[in-house]
């Protein structure tokens, strides 16, 4: 693992009084983070491909490319948490934040039809507390585990004087390997083809600064139940769903982002043997299905979504009462309920949806490619 997953800061380049002694005092606790590197040595051993080169400690890391492939290339992305932090300093949870760091990254890598190889963080803190800082790398673990790759690398970085003593801030880069032929470009899809939405768990990561202004503007507490919220927001006859009845919003509001990238590659073996293809893959994240769905599909055709297909989750409906968002608004800003829309040919939606439901997962027709219509819209609804 790069740098020993060490504490990094800034140190003075002379010992100068009352300015040296804070420091000593306030600044890098370098202790702490050899305790935090022994704390997370275990999660992040569980994750370890055969890939993998070497061990934790050097200053970069290494891994090959799996055997056997004609012509790999290797796909990247990077990403971070954004304000969803917020709430789990609030909270004092760190146990399922990595997870949504992990799927910010490896579900972006699998749009492009790439397998995720490995995986590397940068968490930034204002002062390293050992315990903490090892659940937050647990989870970010957990999620390489899910998605299938290796956290082969990362940084704790504290920041004395920048951050508060409980800030921290989490980013990191994820790369998979796909074969050439098999890459996913945007160009696959064809007039006719069918959307296959995937359910998503929730609000995943994206607006959450939208929530927590809405939240602090109607001065709703993160602890308040919240199937007794939704009940008095929503209505009596509005039912969250059942995983939620004993939780509170904050709670609800920290369900990690749903990690898709197996079930995506899954799904494309399961489609090649039944003789179709995969032509599509986007993962809804800022800007919502408007600002998304389009970008898989080449110039000339356009998405039409009937929102009818699918319900939307009753943490959306709830910041949309909150906050006078239309539903419209709800999946143009956050996810709308789909965490994946798959572009397939029309006569393979019934294998698409029964191989994500093999994984657990969610999914509905939620509608098809069209050609463009005289508006040139790219993306539409009905």
């Amino acid at each position: 693992m790069s740098d020993t997953r060490g504490v990094r800061g800034e140190a003075p380049g002379a010992k100068q009084g009352g300015a040296w002694e804070a420091y000593r005092s306030s600044g890098v606790d370098i202790d702490a983070g050899e305790r935090a590197v022994e704390l997370m040595r275990a999660s992040v051993a569980a994750t370890r491909r055969p890939e993998v080169i070497g061990g934790l400690g050097g200053f970069a890391s290494a891994m090959a490319v799996p055997p056997g492939m004609r012509e790999p290339v290797l796909v990247s992305s990077t990403d971070g948490v954004g304000t969803k932090t917020a709430i789990a300093m609030a909270l004092g949870r760190y146990t399922t934040i990595g997870h949504d760091l992990v799927a910010m990254c490896a579900d972006d890598l699998v749009c492009a039809g790439a397998e995720p190889l490995f995986f590397l963080d940068y968490i930034a803190v204002g002062r390293v507390y050992p315990e903490r800082v090892a659940e937050i790398v647990g989870s970010i673990a957990e999620g390489c585990g899910l998605a299938g790759c290796s956290l082969i690398g990362g940084e704790t970085a504290e920041h004395p004087g920048l951050m508060k003593p409980d800030d921290f801030d989490l980013a990191g880069f994820c790369v998979g390997v796909v074969e050439r032929d098999r890459l996913l470009d945007g160009t696959a899809a064809r007039a006719g083809d069918a959307l296959i939405g995937i359910g998503s768990s929730g609000l995943h990561s994206n607006g959450f600064s939208l929530v927590r202004r809405i939240l602090a503007e109607a001065e709703v507490p993160l602890d308040e139940g919240y199937a007794e919220l939704v009940g008095r927001i929503l209505g009596p006859a509005t039912q969250p769903e059942s995983e939620t009845l004993t939780l509170s919003l904050g709670e609800v509001l920290l369900t990690p982002t749903r990690i898709y990238a197996k079930a995506i590659l899954s799904l494309r073996r399961r489609l090649d043997s039944a003789g179709s293809d995969l032509r599509g893959v986007s993962h809804i994240t800022g800007g919502g299905l408007p600002g998304n769905v389009p970008r898989v599909l080449p110039e000339g055709l356009a998405a039409r979504v009937n929102p009818a297909a699918w319900p939307m989750p009753s943490i959306m409906r709830l910041i949309g009462a909150l906050g006078s968002l239309s539903e419209a608004e709800l999946r143009s800003t956050f996810n709308g309920g789909l965490g994946m829309v798959c572009v397939v040919p029309a006569e393979a939606v019934k294998t698409a949806i029964s191989s994500l439901d093999e994984d657990g997962l969610t999914a509905w027709q939620v509608g098809q490619v069209v050609a463009i219509d005289a508006l040139g819209a790219r993306y539409s609804e009905s």
